[in-house]
Formats: C-alpha cells, structure tokens, sequence
C-alpha cells in the first residue's frame, strides 16, 4: 500500500517539510557516491549514532576525569542530529520519505513551521538517546530518520484520528485507488520496517540499525509524538 495523500486542508505550504524532504535526498545521493567511491563505512561509522562510543566517552569523562573525553561527547551528540538525515538503505529512503509527504506537512500546518523543525528534530534525538539507553555496548552504527517520522506519526494520529489517507494498492499492472483510515498506518508503519533491508548500501564492517533497537526507538517516536501533540491541545 502507497499512501499519497490526505483529505485535510493545510492553509499554508509546509515550506519546512519540503526542506526536510530535499536534504535528507541529497545526503543520500551522497552516501551513494561515497559507496561508490569505498568511503561510505567510514563516513557512516563517523557521523552515526554509535551506542558503545557515546556510553564509553560519558563514562570516561563523568568518572574517571577524562576532560579530553568531552570533546568525544561533544561530538557524538553532534551525530544524533546528523544521523537523522542518513538512511542505510534505498527502502529506508523511500519509505521514510513517503510517510513524511503524506504526514509531514499536515503536521507542520498545526504546529507552524519553527515549531515542527524543533519537533522533528527533538524527536529524532530523543529516540537516538533511547536506542542508546536500550542497548549502551552496541558498536553497529544507528541512522536514519524513522524516529522522526514515528513521531509525526503518533502526532497525526492523536490529532486527526479519522482522517482518510488516498492509497494505491498495486497488484501487479492494476492500480487500485483506496481510503485508508489514518489509524491503521500506525500498524503499517511498523510492518515496513521489515522490509528496510530491501536494497542496503554496503555499509562495512558491519552495516547499521540493528532491528531490536530501531523497534524500540520508534516506539518512543510515536509515544512523543502522540504525547505532545495531546499536550499542545
């Protein structure tokens, strides 16, 4: 199912979302180039969220006086927002990318501009710290922006419950135009993170995001989303 539209009316063009959209296909099409070039690993393992380094450099500089260690934790909290707008893989890319079409702008149009960059961005962080705390001793780079997209997700939902989201299904050379509730992509969403394999860049020495630790940073994007969006209103 390929979600395309909704049937809310945004008052104002989601200038941010569109921004959003473009940046984070323009550091793929990077990374494609620097795979072709061999340089993608060491690019990926620099600039992703790695568990096991940000634990060890806070270690290293909370209890054993290592002030050179907070240039370390500097810089891999640095990787939290940088590691939002790189994806491991062409199905990530695309599918992360529909969502935030579909729900992007329409959460943008509630929440205003300003505030729906802090949003997103505070979301994808958030969930980085929370993939961190679930798993500390994992050397597997983390990317991507699912926990971004959860949460507006969640927002979207809380928020408009009812709305109908135009879908194709595509069945072979058949087209078929749908009305989805916007409930059930909640479950749609998590479903289509098994298929985030499909078409992986060669990431070494040991690829990214491992699968038990994504799942739990998404839920906590949706819980965050679904959250603030209930508080606001």
């Amino acid at each position: 199912m390929i979600p395309i539209s909704d049937n809310i009316r945004c008052r104002s063009k989601p200038i941010i979302n569109y921004w959003l959209i473009a940046i984070n296909l323009a550091v793929f099409f990077w990374e494609l180039q620097l795979e072709f070039g061999g340089g993608l690993g060491y690019f990926v393992n620099t600039w992703g969220v790695i568990p096991a380094q940000i634990s060890a450099a806070i270690t290293d500089a909370l209890f054993f006086n290592n002030s050179a260690a907070w240039i370390i934790v500097i810089w891999r909290i640095f990787t939290l927002f940088f590691g939002i707008f790189l994806h491991g893989s062409f199905s990530q890319i695309l599918g992360n990318l529909l969502f935030l079409w579909v729900f992007g702008k329409t959460v943008e149009n509630i929440l205003g501009h300003g505030r729906y960059l802090a949003f997103y961005l505070a979301a994808g962080v958030i969930t980085g710290l929370a993939q961190i705390l679930v798993e500390p001793s994992l050397t597997i780079p983390l990317i991507g922006a699912n926990g971004a997209i959860a949460a507006i997700l969640g927002a979207y939902v809380i928020k408009f419950p009812k709305a109908k989201i135009y879908t194709i299904l595509p069945l072979i050379i058949l087209y078929i135009p749908m009305q989805i509730p916007a409930f059930f992509y909640i479950f749609w969403w998590f479903g289509q993170q098994l298929f985030y394999g499909i078409g992986s860049l060669n990431i070494p020495p040991l690829g990214v995001n491992q699968s038990g630790v994504v799942f739990w940073g998404q839920v906590v994007g949706l819980l965050i989303g679904a959250g603030f969006i209930r508080f606001k209103r």
